[in-house]
């Protein structure tokens, strides 16, 4: 079985404390694994952030350290195969954080932080994946083709609790802000479907009227109806709506049945 011995006390020491706060609170999009038996080998789950080819999928990865760790840095290895300049094949991951520009005192939380952020801005100028290198580099609409692509066959989905984190901590750590464009690409736009779903069930209820049960018409209402259609003629999509709100109604005086 796995042990902690290749590691100093100190360390051990250092890492319990720290993966306990990766633990009660975790970076946004990362979840961390922890197996207290070896803390030489961190999982971690990472969300890919909004806005990105990666975006709807879950990728694992892991970081080992070695005995003498935190002078040298951890080697970090994509265990989902994913389509990004900076991950090898094999997984391996190719940042400066875990290379030249390493400090001892750079934590977990920071490492991890960074590799999810590589994510958000690829560096194709040192690319494992010269293929996808090259791609961003020359048309970036078809990397992100193959990346989306890597992503729906082989990452994980992410949970629905985890779909509601915002990825503030990585973009801030990037310097960028995608935030309109999450807006813009489709979370605002529900709000006036289901503000029409409301007011629709208020009119139901205030009026009391029975959707199965359609009145005949009297002259008077006829000239009435006549004359808000030609006011009010609904398009192609209104009506569409019009009719799916009708269906529904009746699906739910059937259930009440």
């Amino acid at each position: 079985m796995a042990t902690n011995e290749n590691l100093p006390p100190t360390v051990i020491k250092q890492l319990a404390k720290e993966l306990k706060n990766l633990d009660e609170t975790p970076p946004e999009g990362i979840k961390v694994v922890v197996n207290d038996d070896d803390f030489s080998t961190i999982f971690a789950d990472i969300e890919g952030p909004s806005g990105t080819p990666y975006e709807n999928g879950v990728f694992r990865m892991k970081l080992l350290l070695s005995h003498d760790f935190p002078h040298s840095p951890p080697k970090g290895y994509f265990l989902t195969k994913i389509f990004h300049p900076n991950i090898a094949t094999n997984g391996e991951i190719c940042v400066n954080t875990l290379k030249k520009d390493w400090n001892p005192s750079l934590g977990l939380r920071h490492v991890l932080l960074v590799v999810r952020c590589l994510l958000i801005e690829p560096f194709p100028e040192s690319a494992l994946n010269e293929q996808a290198g090259k791609m961003l580099l020359e048309n970036y609409e078809e990397y992100a083709r193959h990346a989306r692509l890597y992503t729906g066959i082989h990452a994980l989905k992410p949970s629905s609790r985890s779909k509601t984190g915002a990825i503030t901590e990585s973009t801030t750590a990037l310097n960028v802000d995608q935030n309109n464009n999450t807006v813009l690409n489709g979370k605002v736009p529900l709000a006036p479907t289901a503000l029409s779903a409301s007011t629709a069930s208020k009119g139901t209820a205030l009026t009391g009227a029975d959707p199965n049960v359609i009145p005949a018409p009297t002259n008077e209402s006829a000239t009435g109806a006549s004359a808000i259609q030609k006011k009010e003629a609904p398009n192609g999509a209104a009506k569409a709506q019009i009719d799916k709100k009708k269906i529904d109604a009746r699906k739910k005086s059937l259930k009440r049945l």
